[in-house]
């Protein structure tokens, strides 16, 4: 699977650039942002623990579909801008509401969280906020791209 997106500089970037290696994609729109924090904290937590921050990419997607217009495309933008320098990572920006359509057809109004592996091929979608065994079923799944098990968080 592969679609063209833009990156917030407003070039043109296609997903399977980060094929080589297991992509996490992550697709919400401005509402949906902390819809799964606690993922996005314990896929950050497992990998520095387990030294796998490099074993996959992390790519996020933000539907900006409804904010194609000016002004409100620019302030947009900045605030993708913003974000990109706060978390380190590159935040690919859906202007089009290329990812809810075919091939991908993912709901624009929520978070969805996908795995791809190093061919781009999906094998893992969620959309929504995710319950515990959710979370488990997504690192059972990584752990298989990976060829390795990832132990559930441990709490103090």
């Amino acid at each position: 699977m592969d679609a063209t997106l833009r990156g917030s500089n407003g070039k043109e970037v296609a997903i399977s650039r980060w094929r080589g290696k297991p992509v996490i994609l992550f697709y919400e729109d401005r509402h949906s942002t902390t819809l799964n924090s606690s993922l996005k904290e314990a896929l950050f937590s497992r990998g520095q623990e387990l030294g796998l921050l490099d074993a996959a990419f992390v790519v996020a997607v933000a539907n900006l579909e409804s904010f194609d217009f000016f002004p409100a495309r620019g302030i947009a933008l900045s605030y993708v801008r913003d974000e990109e320098k706060k978390w380190g990572i590159p935040i690919l920006v859906d202007l089009k509401g290329t990812l809810g359509t075919a091939p991908w057809s993912l709901p624009t109004k929520t978070s969805s969280v996908l795995l791809l592996d190093g061919q781009g091929t999906l094998v893992y979608r969620y959309s929504g906020r995710m319950k515990d065994e959710d979370q488990r079923a997504f690192f059972q799944t990584l752990g298989s791209l990976l060829g390795r098990e990832i132990p559930e968080e441990r709490h103090p």
